[in-house]
């Protein structure tokens, strides 16, 4: 990682994702959208898009730009498309999101809000894929992590082209009309290349380098990081390219659906018990706070795939599917990407800072930017918050799913204030803080 040039804009990239994720919660706290309710009730589908769009995707699309060139040892393709990107996806959602309220009767807006905003949507996912995916090709062969991230760029074209049939559908436009049945049977396939395919298959690649990096371990075992993807891709496939031709042929998803659901526990199992040996076989004995928390995400994923088991084993899968999806979403990515912020966060500031004097004069540690004992209750009632969060919806009960939900924003708060304080160096010493030679970093944009 030493010696790769830094993306300006990673940093902005995490700030405004963070933003989307507080002001999520906020609506949540006061009671706007409840996912037990309608999960595909417009007040819910503005909670929805601000998580999984706003947050998980704006600070993946981040941490790839940083990360794709150091799982494939080449430059990123083009860095000044990434601000560009950030504009379209940031402005596409705020758009979205107006024509949900105008759908909602919130205000009277265009119809045409909908399908304009997924429109601009299309566009930054396309500048981001375009981007990664360049970097990708020029790498061929592509190491095993860097497979799990084309396999995520592949589903996020998935996503966004059944997100802009979806928005023509629901702007009652003269093309949308034709597909009258759209909303109901390609919600599914929508949500398994979005959550499944482009959050969770590339957070599941980037992890594996990651983890191993910052734990000193060797790669992990090649036959099951080879079949975590096998299977993974296999699931996928099954689910979307089948989901489409059981919708073209009108014959139910239920088959479609079984098959992929059981090629997906066998890559997380695969991918489980892989990161497991990381763990087993890391030189750096002492875990990190990053690290842990890692753990604790990964052990709220095999909770949700044994929740989706069970709800489908008992039948009660689609009157608590909004439990498993916020499972999903908080548990285990909401957690994984604030674990590993907290590492990547402080490791970015201090290339930035004390890389260009490093060896001339003393520099701090990466672990020097950071107080741990203090951020480990964020984390702490983040995950608690999470889980009770769950088990509120499992049993149905609005206000303490509201509480709960307060809890994890207050925990996302408090971890914010320590992402605020890496980037100021506010927790180093002050001999040490900025030797001769050595720049303040900005709090949004990194100088490279």
């Amino acid at each position: 990682m030493i010696g790769t040039s830094l993306c300006k804009w990673v940093i902005s990239y995490f700030a405004v994702a963070i933003a989307w994720l507080l002001l999520a919660e906020a609506l949540i706290v006061i009671g706007f959208g409840f996912p037990n309710h309608d999960i595909g009730g417009p007040d819910t589908l503005v909670v929805v898009h601000m998580v999984s769009i706003g947050w998980l995707s704006t600070v993946l699309c981040g941490a790839l730009f940083q990360f794709v060139p150091v799982l494939v040892a080449r430059p990123l393709y083009a860095e000044r498309w990434t601000l560009p990107a950030l504009a379209l996806l940031t402005l596409g959602l705020t758009v979205l999101l107006a024509g949900f309220l105008a759908l909602g009767g919130r205000f009277n807006g265009p119809p045409w809000l909908l399908p304009v905003g997924a429109g601009l949507l299309i566009a930054g996912f396309a500048l981001v894929v375009a981007n990664l995916g360049m970097t990708l090709w020029s790498a061929r062969p592509l190491p095993g992590p860097a497979r799990f991230v084309a396999g995520g760029l592949a589903c996020i074209c998935v996503t966004a082209t059944f997100g802009g049939l979806f928005s023509l559908v629901l702007s009652g436009t003269a093309i949308g009309a034709q597909w009258p049945d759209l909303l109901v049977s390609g919600v599914p396939i929508h949500a398994i290349a979005g959550l499944g395919g482009w959050l969770t298959f590339t957070a599941m690649g980037v992890s594996y380098r990651l983890l191993a990096m910052f734990m000193l371990a060797p790669d992990g075992d090649a036959r099951l990081g080879r079949l975590a993807w096998l299977a993974g891709i296999a699931a996928l496939a099954v689910g979307l390219v089948g989901g489409v031709l059981a919708l073209w042929r009108m014959t139910g998803l239920n088959l479609a659906l079984l098959l992929a659901g059981a090629a997906a526990l066998l890559s997380l199992a695969a991918y489980g018990r892989d990161v497991l040996s990381l763990y087993r076989t890391r030189k750096r004995r002492a875990l990190e706070l990053n690290t842990g928390m890692s753990l604790v995400a990964l052990a709220s994923l095999a909770a949700a795939a044994m929740l989706g088991a069970t709800l489908l084993a008992t039948g009660a899968f689609s009157s608590h599917v909004g439990a498993l999806v916020f499972l999903v979403a908080f548990g285990w990515l909401t957690g994984l990407v604030l674990a590993n912020l907290y590492k990547i966060v402080p490791f970015l500031t201090w290339l930035e800072t004390y890389g260009p004097v490093m060896g001339r004069v003393p520099t701090p540690r990466v672990q020097d930017l950071v107080a741990e004992r203090r951020a480990l209750k964020w984390f702490v009632l983040f995950f608690a918050g999470s889980w009770a969060a769950t088990l509120m919806l499992l049993f149905d009960t609005a206000l303490g799913f509201r509480i709960a939900v307060a809890v994890v924003m207050l925990a996302t708060l408090g971890l914010s204030e320590e992402f605020i304080r890496a980037r100021r160096l506010a927790d180093v010493a002050e001999p040490l803080r900025l030797p001769t030679g050595a720049a303040m970093p900005h709090l949004l944009v990194s100088r490279n």
